[in-house]
């Protein structure tokens, strides 16, 4: 399916589910500390595109499209369901060569995240992500099933929204000629949330490959940015931009050296 099919059919499935549980406007600013939210009950479609410079000897640019639809579900009055997908749509260049590279879909992974309903002054969600092997070509992804836990903890106090989300995945199935998985990610998201909607954010996605030797271990950026909540007509939108510099890498891996990350989200309030 190609990646125009695949925006207009999840905008349409999110805009069909939206009206039957959502339909009142929100503040710009509650409706920013939603976004900020990782287990909110809001409905969202966002479309993250994360520009990666300087790969390899060439200085070659990778560019991941991340399509993320978030829809909670009610189990009861004391709990939600928070399910979140990300579907990668990736251009992989060949760090070997100044030109040519794959492009495609990835490994598209799925969080659940079970959360309180009406959570206190810590918010939390913990459930299990599953990682499937879908790419579309070998070089993009890892050809294996992977499964593990994910948690994720906020809390809101004042403009201040922080809280960390942490996962760890292992390969039980796929390729045995591909290597197996056992890799952490750990995202710890900082926003300070301005008038009308404007809020300043740090979210660096740091990662620990615990396969690698030693010093190839970690992967740690660090970085910010702003966003803004607003409306094209009756549709609210959330854009940010955000840039990271990788501070700390893999010695023997080709891993860019900064990562420009725009981001425009679809939100669909009570």
């Amino acid at each position: 399916m190609k990646i125009g099919n695949i925006l207009l059919l999840s905008i349409a499935i999110l805009s069909l589910l939206a009206p039957a549980a959502y339909g009142q406007e929100e503040g710009e600013s509650d409706l920013a500390k939603k976004t900020q939210n990782p287990v909110s009950d809001l409905i969202s479609l966002p479309f993250q595109n994360n520009t990666n410079f300087g790969i390899g000897p060439h200085d070659r640019t990778q560019n991941v499209l991340n399509i993320q639809p978030v829809i909670p579900f009610s189990l009861s009055e004391k709990w939600n369901i928070i399910t979140r997908t990300i579907v990668p749509y990736i251009y992989q260049p060949d760090i070997t060569k100044n030109s040519g590279g794959e492009l495609g879909i990835g490994d598209i992974n799925t969080t659940l995240f079970l959360s309180p309903a009406s959570p206190g002054k810590i918010i939390w969600g913990a459930g299990p992500i599953f990682s499937f092997p879908t790419t579309t070509n070998e070089k993009l992804g890892t050809e294996k099933w992977c499964i593990g836990p994910s948690a994720v903890a906020l809390t809101i106090h004042g403009p201040w929204v922080a809280g960390v989300l942490i996962n760890n995945v292992w390969s039980f199935a796929g390729r045995s000629d591909r290597a197996n998985v056992n890799q952490m990610l750990i995202q710890y998201f900082i926003n300070y949330n301005l008038k009308k909607g404007w809020y300043l954010s740090s979210a660096p996605i740091i990662t620990a490959n615990w396969k690698a030797d030693g010093d190839d271990t970690w992967l740690v950026p660090f970085g910010g940015g702003v966003g803004k909540v607003f409306k094209i007509g009756k549709q609210p939108m959330n854009a940010s931009v955000q840039a990271f510099y990788n501070a700390i890498h893999p010695d023997d891996a080709p891993y860019p050296n900064w990562t420009l990350r725009l981001q425009l989200q679809f939100l669909f309030p009570k």
